[in-house]
């Protein structure tokens, strides 16, 4: 029996949870990379209020589990999971039908709780499908599954929005999504035992104020939301930046893909490497190259004709852009385990599910401030062309397709990445003074 249980194999009920979770993924990140595009081309908001409205659905969906969660306790997980999909075929739908601020409202809200069900539920079931000799590999599994599903999503946004418009993206989004709902119909037959998550909305503040009185873990989820604040960009400000700087047949989507791609490559080697580290010290060295992959992004402004790359022609923008969220990829690979480590360090005995559950607020926080602020970036340096002139529209165009000089209104569009290099110099100062401060209190508590 033991030996049966350290192999590969898992019941049918995590196999169909995972080719769910796949599908939403897609479904998830193949909208949100072009949220902020749909917002501005088809609901005619202005980048701020795109950026605010984005910025608000990318944060509900990390704080909305831990509500839901109470509610998936009493549905179970098969009747969850089809309610979830259900919602997000529904959500996704309606956003492509919807062209006003309302119902988009609506099928945006309809995403956020369709999809805070599903986290929860197949993590839950990944949980229960294994013991300790092999849950390591059942997590494996859903972490390359995640990362395979927000690849495909992209993927194939892509042309999408190249050919048919960005108004249509939502429509592969609940097509994924609908798939899930067959698959979960037709096949997903799990044990119902309840998730472990919070059984009541009371159960969710006082874990929340369980956190929070925890200075010192508080502190560092606030530190670290500067890292996904600028990690966010892929989808806040970097596929508008590309849209309005290279053209719109150039494709964001795709260059975003090289985090996940770069993660998944690297992820096992640098937990090897960092497996003795203490956590604060991967965390710090994470936080040195988040800045520099915005400083990065930055360069391209640096050059002024394509690169020759193997007999390929390479904008500049496209050149600077991969690098620089390489350097995003690797430094996730020092801060994801670590960080969790930290946490469940953290987490009083018996509480080390509750504080890993909290750990990841630090992406609301991020994903709230990254999009809002990215929204005030863009509006100031690198506008909607379609918020200019005629004249300024007309020398856009030409510009673009290298046929005139740049508009003055987008000499300083590389300025947006100067402003996440600082953020990210400011939590690495933040990381520095935080890891100084807590080994004075830690030696002082020894002695």
């Amino acid at each position: 029996m033991a030996d049966t249980k350290s192999t590969w194999k898992f019941p049918r009920a995590f196999w169909v949870a995972n080719a769910s979770e796949l599908c939403e993924r897609a479904a998830y990140y193949g909208t949100f990379i072009a949220l902020r595009t749909y917002l501005l081309r088809v609901v005619g908001l202005d980048d701020v209020e795109a950026g605010f409205i984005a910025g608000l659905f990318g944060a509900l969906i990390y704080l909305f589990p831990f509500f839901t969660g109470a509610i998936a306790d009493r549905l179970g997980f098969r009747g969850s999971l089809i309610l979830a999909f259900a919602l997000l075929t529904l959500g996704y739908g309606g956003l492509g039908l919807s062209h006003d601020l309302v119902p988009v409202l609506g099928a945006l809200f309809l995403v956020v709780v369709g999809g805070s069900f599903v986290k929860p539920v197949i993590t839950g079931t990944a949980s229960k499908s294994s013991d300790d000799t092999n849950r390591a590999r059942a997590f494996s599994i859903f972490y390359m599954v995640v990362n395979i599903g927000s690849f495909t999503g992209k993927t194939i946004v892509a042309p999408i929005r190249i050919e048919l418009g960005v108004n249509n993206v939502p429509y592969f989004s609940s097509a994924a999504s609908l798939v899930a709902l067959v698959i979960v119909a037709l096949f997903f037959r799990p044990k119902e035992d309840a998730v472990a998550r919070p059984r009541s909305i009371g159960d969710t503040f006082a874990g929340m104020w369980t956190v929070i009185r925890n200075a010192r873990f508080t502190a560092l989820i606030l530190i670290t939301a500067g890292f996904w604040a600028i990690q966010g960009q892929l989808y806040a400000s970097m596929p508008d930046y590309v849209i309005r700087m290279a053209g719109e047949t150039y494709k964001p989507e795709w260059y975003a893909n090289v985090n996940p791609l770069v993660v998944v490559l690297c992820v096992v080697w640098v937990t090897q490497l960092v497996a003795k580290w203490k956590p604060e010290n991967a965390i710090t060295v994470a936080m040195v190259l988040i800045p520099f992959s915005a400083l990065t992004m930055a360069c391209s402004s640096l050059f002024t004709r394509n690169f020759d790359i193997l007999g390929a022609v390479v904008h500049p923008i496209t050149l600077m852009m991969v690098i620089g969220i390489a350097i995003q990829g690797i430094a996730e690979c020092f801060l994801s385990p670590k960080y969790l480590e930290f946490a469940s360090k953290q987490a009083p005995p018996g509480r080390e599910g509750l504080y890993l559950g909290y750990a990841h607020m630090n992406t609301f926080f991020a994903w709230l401030f990254g999009f809002v602020f990215a929204g005030y970036l863009l509006k100031a340096f690198c506008p909607d062309p379609s918020s200019l002139a005629e004249a300024e529209r007309s020398q856009h165009a030409a510009w673009i397709a290298g046929q005139g000089a740049m508009p003055t209104a987008y000499a300083h569009a590389h300025w947006v990445w100067y402003a996440f290099t600082g953020v990210g110099a400011l939590s690495l100062v933040a990381m520095t003074v935080f890891v100084v401060v807590t080994r004075r209190i830690d030696a002082r508590t020894k002695a």
